[in-house]
């Protein structure tokens, strides 16, 4: 079709006399357009202000948005209002890739149209509020709908299109940037991809550290900017108004230090958004938990409870305080706290990470079946990382270390239920199934983790903060690797490291590859200077105690030194019990036992425990007696301290045959959660 061109038509006219008869016509037909096209133009503006009256009051955010969208389009569907109602709506109950592709669709079409109507009016630069006024509300929007297309990029993994939009933001050039920092959110994304080169997305460089220096200079470019553009914005906006603005760059700023591990700069920043009240409690958490200050970090994850409450993203607090609970000795509330959670927030975003959480809460409180059914939920699920640097390559790492330490822990456990291991053909037999599986997990993680080039920051520096695993998990990733090579590391890294309070694992690390070398003098040397450090948490670091306690027992059995043997398991088992039976290790128990009969007594004293029948020990009572007749029989245990104190409160075990009733024993005696796969018979 062709179009009708009035003015050129006009000028045929003018230029060739022999159509001059028509000129009139044209000019009735030019001033019919122009009544027509003002008429139109008159219309389409009382619409668009019917629209805008109509949407006063109403929160695009709201659960109304939806409907109101419909309206708006109806009235004037090339309007963009209509289209950013309905794009903040799906964007607000997007959960994964296919919503947010929905949502975004609607966001392009509010923000190309808003660009094609008001372009004028979004590249406006005053320091006339007369004349900046009647445009804020178009640049206010832009941003809006700009901030939430930008989280759906995101959420989409298609970075390379969050940084087409910020620099399409950034050409705008507006004089205050509202829902869209594009210097932050482009720095944010760099760093996010920092792992990948420019042969993977063009806008990053080739390593971790220069993209980490271009996501600083894009925040250095943000601070530039709101500098700048004080000079318009000071006549405009309230006195101070730019500190907001500087805060949101600090934000970022206390991040990427944090990341670099640059402890001083970190601090300085944290420290400005606090005297700001713009902390994110949950990064301050976190940054102090890579500083070995577990207590304050444990105090700031309650407070990003509060404030990040109600996100329907990953909630990291969760993740990162059921860890903090197992440093504590305190897996059972970890395993309370990420199972509620579990439970509240359903398959949303998250729901992979916190399975993994309570695998590990649960694997460290001995619930193997358990931690292995939650680790392959985790496994199955796939999760969406929504608002996080946490990725997939950080999920995938956590799940299959997680399934080697419980590869481990199996293998323990058949030791543990069989002290005589080594002739039992069958038992044999699992444990050499079990030790190939195991090889074989250690090759998988090994070839993720040889092409992983974050290694050296996030899992040799123990602490970091894109860890997503215990400190305590990397000893089983090395364990049975070069030594030479970790312990020249772990060597520097306790004496040169920037964290005072983290020095003293590097030092335990360095006693348990000593130990490794049977250089047993001087892995009690470190040990000892674990225990000495004025910085260790007695309360918050008792996994860290619980481990030098094992290596000083190990160390002990070694040189056949049984006092300091048996001082140092008491004093394993007061602290953490649950890791005793998959440490290869022999607990010294008292037992007095009434009712049990001889096939339950082998039982009994088939598991990996040294039997104490006089009672002037100092190790631990157990009280066992079965009570109750025939179907009904059920046997009571209980263990108490040398001084009466009950450390594992009373409890029976019913129905259950011999061999599942002792292995469950075993496990209950040390505290352990639910060992059996069925946990029906535990009252």
């Amino acid at each position: 079709m062709k179009s009708f061109y009035p003015l050129t038509n006009l000028l045929i006219v003018l230029k060739y006399p022999r159509f001059k008869g028509l000129l009139p016509l044209w000019i009735l037909l030019i001033s019919f357009h122009q009544l027509q096209a003002q008429s139109l133009a008159t219309t389409k503006a009382a619409l668009r202000y019917e629209i805008n009256a109509k949407r006063m009051g109403v929160d695009v955010n709201s659960e109304d948005a939806l409907p109101r969208s419909r309206e708006f389009k109806r009235i004037d569907s090339t309007y963009y209002v209509g289209w950013m109602f309905e794009g903040a709506y799906k964007y607000n109950h997007a959960a994964d890739y296919q919503g947010y592709k929905l949502a975004a669709a609607p966001l392009e079409r509010a923000l190309q149209t808003l660009e094609r109507d008001y372009r004028k009016e979004l590249k406006t630069r005053t320091d006339d509020i007369m004349i900046y006024f009647p445009v804020f509300n178009y640049q206010l929007d832009y941003t809006l709908i700009a901030n939430y297309l930008m989280n759906c990029y995101s959420n989409m993994d298609a970075p390379d299109k969050v940084v087409a939009l910020m620099r399409r933001v950034l050409r705008l050039n507006f004089q205050r940037d509202y829902y869209m920092d594009a210097y932050n959110y482009l720095g944010w994304t760099v760093h996010r991809n920092r792992f990948y080169t420019s042969a993977k997305y063009p806008f990053l460089k080739n390593t971790i550290d220069e993209n980490e220096k271009l996501a600083l200079r894009f925040l250095d470019s943000g601070i530039r900017k709101i500098k700048k553009d004080y000079l318009l914005n000071s006549k405009i906006f309230q006195p101070g108004y730019e500190q907001s603005d500087l805060l949101a760059v600090y934000h970022y700023k206390a991040m990427l230090y944090s990341y670099s591990f640059q402890i001083d700069s970190a601090n300085k920043y944290y420290r400005l958004l606090q005297e700001g009240n713009r902390l994110s409690h949950n990064n301050y958490a976190t940054f102090q938990a890579i500083c070995g200050n577990f207590k304050i970090a444990q105090e700031e994850y309650k407070k990003a409870s509060v404030q990040d409450g109600y996100d329907k993203r990953l909630q990291e607090w969760v993740y990162y305080s059921s860890i903090l609970d197992i440093y504590k000795s305190s897996p059972k509330a970890g395993v309370q706290l990420t199972k509620d959670m579990i439970k509240a927030n359903g398959s949303t975003p998250g729901y992979g990470w916190y399975n993994i959480a309570a695998a590990r809460c649960m694997m460290y409180d001995g619930q193997h079946f358990e931690a292995l059914r939650y680790s392959d939920k985790a496994a199955n699920f796939k999760e969406t990382h929504i608002g996080t640097t946490l990725g997939q390559t950080h999920y995938d790492f956590s799940i299959q270390l997680l399934k080697l330490q419980l590869k481990i822990q199996e293998i323990e456990a058949q030791k543990f239920e069989h002290q005589n291991w080594w002739y039992n053909p069958i038992v044999l037999a699992k444990i050499a199934k079990l030790t190939t599986e195991k090889y074989a997990q250690q090759f998988l993680i090994i070839n993720q983790f040889a092409q992983n080039p974050e290694r050296d920051r996030v899992v040799y520096k123990l602490f970091s903060t894109e860890s997503t695993v215990a400190w305590d998990e990397i000893w089983f990733l090395i364990r049975d690797f070069s030594s030479n090579f970790f312990y020249e590391r772990f060597q520097k890294a306790a004496i040169n490291d920037n964290r005072p309070a983290i020095r003293k694992y590097f030092h335990y690390f360095l006693a348990k590859l000593l130990i490794e070398k049977d250089n047993y003098t001087a892995a009690q040397q470190q040990l000892r200077i674990v225990l000495a450090d004025p910085t260790l948490d007695k309360e918050n670091e008792k996994l860290l105690i619980a481990r030098v306690l094992e290596a000083q027992a190990f160390i002990a059995k070694e040189q056949q030194q049984s006092r300091l043997y048996n001082d140092r398991m008491n004093q394993l088992y007061y602290l953490y019990p649950q890791l005793i039976p998959y440490s290869g290790l022999k607990m010294n128990f008292q037992l007095e036992a009434k009712g049990l009969d001889e096939k339950l007594m082998e039982g009994i004293q088939a598991l990996n425990i040294q039997w104490i029948l006089h009672s002037n020990s100092l190790a631990p009572k157990v009280v066992l007696q079965m009570i109750g007749s025939g179907n009904n029989r059920k046997l009571s245990y209980q263990v108490i301290s040398s001084t009466g104190k009950i450390l594992v409160k009373r409890q029976t075990i019913t129905k259950l045959p011999v061999e599942q009733l002792v292995q469950e024993l075993g496990y209950k005696l040390f505290n352990v959660g639910n060992h059996l796969k069925d946990t029906s018979a535990i009252q």
